[in-house]
């Protein structure tokens, strides 16, 4: 069953200290490790700016949302972000777990103990 990932992000004031040329650098880092990714079935669904006027919008200013074929991989990008040194620069928040589709995912919500 595949497993997904929502990250919800926002920068932090030392993303915001950073020159362009310093965020350039960061971003090549990023692109060099996020290249080989594929390979291992994981997949970027959707990537962008949150919509701060829909109902109940996320107070995060980002989002990714990523598609993986099991946890391990999933875990493996969890590491790779984790080292990269994301987390130095955005103030990230994740959802993780396997998918289901509506009726399996209203079991979940029945089963709910709050």
């Amino acid at each position: 069953m595949a497993h997904y990932l929502v990250e919800l992000y926002t920068p932090k004031p030392a993303w915001v200290a950073l020159d362009q040329n310093g965020r350039q650098r960061f971003f090549e880092l990023i692109s060099s490790g996020m290249a080989g990714l594929s390979a291992f079935g994981i997949e970027a669904v959707a990537l962008g700016e949150i919509d701060a006027t829909k109902m109940h919008a996320a107070p995060q200013q980002f989002f990714a949302i990523w598609r993986f074929p099991d946890e391990v991989a999933l875990n493996a990008l969890l590491s790779g972000i984790a080292t990269s040194g994301w987390h130095n620069y955005f103030e990230t928040i994740n959802a993780a777990g396997t998918g289901t589709n509506l009726p399996g995912h209203l079991v979940q919500l029945l089963a709910a103990k709050g």
